[in-house]
C-alpha cells in the first residue's frame, strides 16, 4: 500500500540513458546469438545466411518496438519527454541528427505495423519484421516460401528470442518512480 514511499526516484533523462546504453549493449552482445539461433533452426530448408556485421535492421526493429511500448506505461507527456530524451541520447551515440533518427525510427515503426496488419501486437510485429528484413523466406520450406509467410513454428521461436530484447516496463515502474 505504501510502495510509492519505497520506490527509488529516477529522472527521465537518467532512465533514457539507462535504456539506450543497456539496449545497445544487449543488441551488440545478443545479435550474434540471434543469428546463430536463426541459422540453426530446423524449420529452414537451408541455413539462412545472415551477416553478423548487418545488425542495423535488428537494432532499429528492437528500438522501434520498444519505443512503441513506452506510451502504454507513461502518461501526462512523460512518455513524450522520455522518448525525446532517448532520441537525443541515441542521436549522440549513433552520430545521426535527431530529426533524421526520428524519421528512421518512424519508418521502422510503420514497417512493424505493415508486416503485422491487422494485428496491433508490437511484439509479434518485431519478429515478423526481422523475418522479412533478413529475407528469411528464401530459406524456408517450399510451402511457406510460396505463401511468403513465416513458418509458425519458427515464428514462435523468434517471438521467444525477441522477448529477451523487450523492456519490462511493468517491473521498472514497480521499482522506480520516474520524475522529470
Amino acid at each position: 500500500m505504501l510502495s510509492f514511499l519505497t520506490k527509488k526516484k529516477v529522472q527521465e533523462k537518467k532512465l533514457a540513458e539507462i535504456f539506450v546504453n543497456s539496449t545497445l549493449k544487449t543488441i551488440d552482445e545478443g545479435f550474434p546469438e540471434v543469428v546463430s539461433l536463426i541459422q540453426e533452426d530446423p524449420e529452414f530448408k537451408t541455413p539462412p545466411t545472415v551477416d553478423l556485421s548487418n545488425s542495423d535492421d535488428f537494432l532499429f526493429i528492437i528500438l522501434a518496438g520498444n519505443l512503441e511500448f513506452i506510451p502504454n506505461y507513461f502518461t501526462d507527456y512523460q512518455d513524450f519527454r522520455l522518448i525525446n530524451q532517448i532520441m537525443a541520447k541515441l542521436s549522440d551515440i549513433l552520430a545521426i541528427e535527431v530529426v533524421e533518427l526520428q524519421k528512421l525510427i518512424s519508418s521502422y515503426q510503420q514497417y512493424l505495423h505493415k508486416v503485422n496488419h491487422p494485428s496491433k501486437n508490437t511484439h509479434y510485429a518485431m519478429s515478423k519484421a526481422i523475418f522479412y528484413k533478413y529475407e528469411l523466406n528464401n530459406f524456408q520450406q517450399e510451402y511457406f516460401m510460396k505463401m511468403k509467410t513465416p513458418n509458425p513454428i519458427f515464428l514462435k521461436r523468434l517471438d521467444e528470442i525477441v522477448s529477451l530484447f523487450i523492456w519490462d516496463w511493468d517491473s521498472i515502474k514497480a521499482k522506480l518512480k520516474v520524475v522529470e
